[in-house]
């Protein structure tokens, strides 16, 4: 698939959107992320290439009849409906029957009792009364009841507090599972992306980098973007990168990454080690972990090991790389890993 428009273009895009799972698409603010949803969606066409749901390409389909579920950030309420009646809106403009009228009642009843009582104060309030938080928490209770055979997601916390985002996140989840419903959500949290996706996708440019669980990217980066993007610790940077004529001769005009916990300090000189100076010490005692900031001739290196108290600045140790990744200069993707187990 293929879309361009300033300031990227989204070229030789394929992904596949597994059915009953959560697709999560995280990469940077200005991606392209938003824009992939769209064309999802139907509400962009692409220059080139297809969508296709369920083998079917839907080039002629418009978006209202490809069975989305949509929450964006703008919400989209219905602005003379009470909330109740905005999460209900899908059955108004439907042929009443007794089946529908069963299914409304049960969407409701199960949508409701898993987005819990912070949605139940609102049922009796227009938007025009709600904040930005409470509308997008209506958007999403409409979205599921809609009973859509894919839902698309694009950030749709992002106007919520830290302490009701992560619990969302959490009910957001169960009711997704619940109705086992294919999902693509859009987000630049990566601690987001790690408690509800089943897929991640990461996205820089226009372009997926890879594709797989948080676990397989991060052990098997394919491209020094997905190795230093994905960053749950934000006590140390992602990865750390030097010139391979640190490990070889033979790799020299590659580039080397090795996570921060990857790494073993010495402090008595050792045979085939790279020697490095210690020039600044973070003990973090409620992780039990103690940061280290290391010099290797130019290079500076970051270290997670454990708690220790006798290691001083501007010490002279000698590390070991218990596993590493190697990366083409140029393209900066990975050629091959190095790991001990």
């Amino acid at each position: 698939m293929n879309y361009r428009k300033a300031p990227f273009s989204i070229k030789n895009l394929n992904l596949s959107i597994p059915d009953g799972k959560i697709t999560v698409i995280l990469g940077p603010s200005g991606c392209g992320k938003t824009t992939l949803l769209r064309i999802i969606a139907g509400l962009i066409q692409p220059d080139s290439g297809e969508v296709k749901y369920d083998g079917v390409d839907m080039e002629n389909t418009p978006p209202k009849e490809r069975g989305i579920g949509m929450v964006f950030q703008n919400y989209a309420l219905y602005p003379h409906f009470t909330s109740k009646s905005n999460i209900l809106s899908y059955f108004f403009f439907k042929k009443k029957t007794p089946e529908l009228d069963k299914m409304a009642k049960e969407k409701y009843r199960k949508t409701s009792q898993l987005m819990g009582v912070d949605i139940a104060y609102l049922l009796d309030r227009k938007p025009t009364h709600l904040s930005g938080g409470e509308k997008q928490r209506v958007a999403l209770g409409r979205c599921i009841t809609r009973d859509p055979a894919l839902f698309l997601l694009d950030e749709p916390f992002s106007n919520l507090d830290q302490k009701l985002r992560g619990k969302y996140r959490v009910n957001l989840k169960t009711l997704l599972g619940h109705f086992k419903i294919t999902t693509v959500y859009v987000t630049h949290d990566q601690q987001e992306a790690l408690l509800l996706a089943d897929i991640i996708a990461v996205m820089n440019v226009g372009r997926i980098e890879q594709v797989g669980t948080y676990e397989e990217i991060y052990n098997n980066p394919k491209s020094i973007f997905a190795a230093d993007f994905l960053n749950l610790d934000m006590d140390t940077p992602a990865i750390n990168l030097i010139d391979g004529e640190y490990i070889s001769e033979e790799i020299k005009e590659m580039i080397v990454g090795v996570r921060p916990e990857d790494i073993e300090v010495y402090q008595e000189e050792k045979d085939n080690y790279i020697q490095g100076r210690i020039v600044d010490i973070r003990p973090i005692p409620i992780k039990n972990a103690t940061i280290l900031k290391i010099k290797i001739d130019k290079n500076e290196i970051y270290v997670r090991t454990a708690l220790k108290e006798n290691l001083l600045a501007g010490s002279e140790v000698w590390l070991h790389f218990k596993k590493y990744h190697i990366f083409e200069t140029k393209s900066g993707q990975r050629v091959r890993s190095y790991s001990e187990n």
